[in-house]
């Protein structure tokens, strides 16, 4: 169970993970020693699963994103796992959930143009023999994208 020292903890975090431990310990209003075995808890608890870079996509010319909706031909184990092993090893491919409804995956996609997505559904995903269809809704503008998490 978090406490609030452990939440003020986790909010700086999410807001810059760089923080020295001076910093963040100052920021939660503790010293460094005790504010250090609160992260190394967090992290072995698994609450903090890793530190990352939010890189502008449109820096590396990563122009388009694309929600695809996937229906998998049969609704057995075997197909699950084949589907989910092969897009994991995609790179283009952000997020795969699984969901409810009348398709079985959401995936999440970033390619630099529409006609190079097209290449991608053509040869990496609908290469695929356990994918009954495809469906893709192509991201006009991002109004917002939130990387916290509400405490």
């Amino acid at each position: 169970m978090l406490d609030n020292k452990d939440q003020q903890l986790l909010v700086a975090l999410q807001s810059q993970a760089r923080m020295s431990v001076s910093e963040l310990a100052n920021t939660i209003n503790l010293s460094d020693t005790p504010t250090l075995r609160r992260i190394k808890k967090l992290e072995q608890e698994q609450v903090i699963i890793g530190y990352h870079a939010a890189i502008n996509p449109k820096s590396l010319n990563l122009n388009v994103l694309v929600y695809a909706f996937v229906r998998l031909c049969q609704n057995s184990v075997s197909a699950a796992q084949q589907f989910e092993q092969h897009v994991e090893k995609l790179p283009h491919v952000l997020e795969c959930s699984v969901i409810s409804g009348s398709h079985d995956y959401l995936l999440k996609i970033i390619s630099h143009d529409l006609e190079s997505y097209e290449q991608f559904v053509k040869h990496q995903l609908g290469s695929l023999s356990c994918i009954a269809n495809i469906e893709s809704t192509v991201v006009l503008k991002q109004s917002f994208s939130k990387k916290q998490l509400p405490l």
